[in-house]
């Protein structure tokens, strides 16, 4: 059944707020990938705070048209059975979203990534984006970083601590 054109613009009007409010917009090709799959997909989606929709690709094209940032972009790239993955939370969220999705289901191939900024990345680009860490990982790697000196110190003091320790138990068992 074809779309109105009421039903038409609103979902041009959903998808262009989607892109707005998306720090990264991933646009992969999905063909041959079961229903079953994408719907795990859209679950495991949901719990990273990844939205991921099926849209029409004409559909997505006008929302990018009427998007001044995405004027000066290439949208030829969106041609064939997409996906889209939009995350305002997490730069990287959508990619990674894909990404993991991707390593059980060889058949998702990225296509292309949109920026906040309004910059076209290719497919490479997305994949490296994909291999790196979560704004959380880095926040733990750093906290982990700053707090290694202060463990090395504790060490050291429970260390001296300890063979002062056992020093007294010993002299204890020598005079008894």
């Amino acid at each position: 059944m074809a779309l109105t054109k009421q039903k038409k613009e609103a979902i041009i009007s959903q998808v262009s707020e989607l892109i707005n409010k998306s720090k990264l917009t991933i646009a992969a090709r999905y063909a041959g990938t079961s229903v079953k799959s994408l719907e795990n997909l859209r679950k495991q989606a949901k719990q990273d705070g990844t939205t991921v929709k099926v849209v029409k690709n004409r559909l997505v094209v006008k929302a990018l048209e009427n998007n001044p940032k995405f004027k000066k972009i290439d949208l030829s790239v969106f041609k064939g059975m997409l996906i889209y993955a939009f995350n305002e939370n997490d730069e990287l969220g959508s990619a990674q979203t894909l990404a993991n999705f991707a390593k059980t289901n060889p058949n998702l191939e990225f296509i292309a990534g949109l920026s906040e900024k309004g910059e076209l990345i290719d497919s490479q680009g997305v994949l490296e984006l994909a291999k790196l860490p979560s704004k959380n990982q880095l926040r733990s790697i750093l906290v982990g970083t700053l707090l290694e000196p202060l463990n090395g110190f504790v060490t050291v003091l429970n260390a001296n601590l300890t063979s002062f320790i056992y020093v007294l138990k010993a002299r204890e068992t020598k005079i008894n």
